[in-house]
């Protein structure tokens, strides 16, 4: 083997430039000629001096001579030797592929086998499966997508299912990690890094399309019922300034980052918890400003009942409830009232699981016509109880301190700023200095306090704990049915969770406006995924998180077995290693092979 140069006119302009191939030397009929291995392109990077090593490295390897070490070739072209060998392997595989008959059987020298070329394949097969059961690699097609750009859609989108992290870490794996272009039949390591930053741009320009038809497809698949609406807001932070980008502001962070500029994501879902549309807002966006945009869009114009929309508390505003009322929209809220009243007397049994019992009062608010549903959870109550608790230990232990110090020098003593001091306290526990009654004795003889008194007390209004409430216009609805309703919304807070933990959503190393917004979107469309697959997988008993899907699934890889023949030749057999049990569940569970990939033989 050796490496050509040749020189090429452009079909275009008619300019010369150079291409670059790997080929042997053949005997047929007594004449020796050159036969073309593999194309290396125009934009071969090996210096000159390096090709005779490179090609002594790639034939040693497809003779599978692994152990072989050639001196003079440089360390760091030992990948593209690798990689180039595989080709070469592949590319024979190919023309003798169908050939084979059953039984093929090979005398080899058992102690000779070498395993090489591991790549990841169990989650990118499952993943793969999921994006061609909804119709995405052919959307993408219609909406204009070439070949290359389709794989590198494809590959950013699972890529984020599987290996979640930056454009960089992304284009490494593809190439260095995983299987994927083994079964989408594409060479990542002709993909350049540049292409994943252009095709997140592609992909955002198409988000309207994209998700319309995501969301239709979905509803297909699994007959969904459009009867819910849920709709919450959550935001992630910029590692950097990001000066650049428009939505980056200052504002509550949700992961206590308020160092850092944020970015707001607003996600409108149905019950089954499918994505309907999303959009990036400032990450100083007050969440009950973004109702009647998002939910307006989404308003099917056709539609005789439009669907119920469930809010929390921080978007269920007086002006929201309003808005809500005036275009005819069902709605189901959690309630911003402090005080909660609830009679467990006329409270009826709406859920109960071991130690876990919920009760409901229903109750018609005579001036607005609307349905209260108070409801008292035993577990919400422990765990409001314990949080109570430690912030009166905290609280407490404050007041003790600033006493002790009355009798200590250089502390304060002076009877206002003793005053001013207990102030900044209830300011920075209120929840528990509601439950204290605190008096300061002064001293007499000068303007220093010289006592400290409190006792606990239990407020007038007091709401006993673990209850909320729930506000409606559905008066049609019973106390079990409003309550399910309510529920779904711990669906949307596991789709954050998600997005952020399982799918790369945060943090945002980009720093442009429209790149922040195609990083959020990926993560999103990539939910789509993970959301078809977990459905299936739960109607057929198994409830795993993403992670754990992940956790499950890794282990199988796609392996080349060389062997080493008694006539020295060598067969290259390239497959997925056997499924392990826990695997063979899910894809059993999904209908799908238990081997990714075809099976590749080719004796050298």
């Amino acid at each position: 083997m050796y490496i050509r140069r040749t020189t090429i006119k452009s079909r275009r302009s008619g300019e010369p430039y150079f291409t670059y191939r790997l080929v042997e030397s053949i005997r047929e009929g007594g004449r020796v000629r050159q036969r073309t291995l593999l194309n290396l392109g125009r934009h071969f990077e090996v210096p000159q001096a390096q090709w005779p090593a490179l090609a002594q490295r790639i034939e040693a390897l497809v003779g599978g001579q692994a152990e072989l070490f050639v001196a003079d070739l440089d360390a760091r072209w030992e990948q593209a030797a690798q990689h180039y060998a595989a080709q070469v392997i592949r590319a024979r595989a190919g023309r003798h592929e169908g050939s084979r008959a059953a039984g093929d059987y090979h005398s080899v020298d058992v102690g000779a086998v070498e395993v090489v070329r591991p790549r990841s394949v169990a989650v990118e097969h499952v993943a793969l499966s999921a994006l061609r059961q909804v119709g995405l690699d052919e959307q993408l097609t219609v909406l204009g997508f070439n070949g290359p750009q389709r794989a590198a859609a494809i590959g950013t989108l699972i890529g984020r299912m599987v290996a979640p992290g930056s454009e960089l870490a992304t284009h490494h794996w593809l190439q260095q990690r995983s299987a994927l272009g083994e079964l989408i039949d594409f060479d990542f390591t002709t993909l350049d890094l540049m292409a994943l930053y252009r095709i997140s741009d592609r992909l955002l320009a198409h988000k309207p399309a994209l998700e319309a038809f995501l969301y239709e497809r979905e509803r297909d698949l699994f007959d969904l019922d459009e009867v819910i609406t849920l709709y919450d807001l959550t935001n992630t932070y910029f590692e950097g300034t990001a000066h650049a980008n428009a939505n980056a502001a200052f504002g509550k962070s949700k992961e206590k980052r308020t160092d850092r500029p944020l970015v707001t994501l607003a996600l409108v879902l149905d019950a089954s918890g499918f994505p309907k549309r999303s959009r990036v807002f400032a990450g100083n966006a007050a969440e009950a400003q973004t109702l009647a945009e998002m939910v307006q869009a989404l308003a099917p114009q056709t539609r005789e009942t439009p669907p119920t929309v469930v809010l929390d508390a921080g978007i269920a505003t007086e002006d929201n409830i309003a808005w809500l009322n005036e275009q005819g929209y069902r709605y189901v809220v959690v309630s911003r009232r402090r005080h909660r009243q609830f009679d467990p007397d006329n409270a009826c049994l709406i859920k109960e699981d071991g130690a876990l019992t919920i009760r409901a009062q229903r109750v018609v608010n005579d001036d607005t016509g609307e349905v209260e549903l108070y409801c008292h959870s035993t577990q919400r109550e422990q765990k409001e109880r314990g949080i109570a608790e430690r912030f009166a230990q905290r609280f407490e232990a404050k007041l003790q301190k600033l006493a002790d110090g009355l009798h200590k020098p250089r502390t304060v003593k002076r009877y206002e700023k003793v005053l001013e001091a207990i102030g900044r306290l209830k300011q920075k526990y209120p929840r528990a200095a509601q439950y204290y009654e605190i008096s300061v004795e002064q001293d007499e003889t000068g303007p220093n306090a010289k006592a400290i008194h409190w006792q606990r007390v239990t407020p007038v209004d007091d709401t006993l704990p673990g209850v909320y409430c729930l506000r409606t216009n559905q008066t049609e609805w019973d106390e079990r049915t409003l309550w399910q309703t309510y529920v779904t919304l711990t669906d949307l807070e596991a789709v954050f969770r998600s997005l952020k933990s399982e799918l790369g959503l945060r943090p945002v190393y980009h720093h442009k406006t429209d790149r922040v917004s195609g990083h959020l979107f990926i993560s999103v469309l990539a939910y789509h995924l993970v959301h078809t697959i977990r459905l299936q997988l739960q109607a057929c008993g198994i409830h795993l998180s993403w992670e754990g899907i992940r956790r499950e699934l890794d282990g199988q890889d796609r392996v080349t077995v060389e062997l080493k023949r008694e006539d020295g030749r060598t067969v290259h057999v390239r497959k997925a290693t056997r499924a392990e049990p826990r695997q063979q569940l899910i894809y059993d569970a999904l209908g799908i092979s238990d081997r990714p990939g075809q099976q590749q033989i080719t004796v050298v």
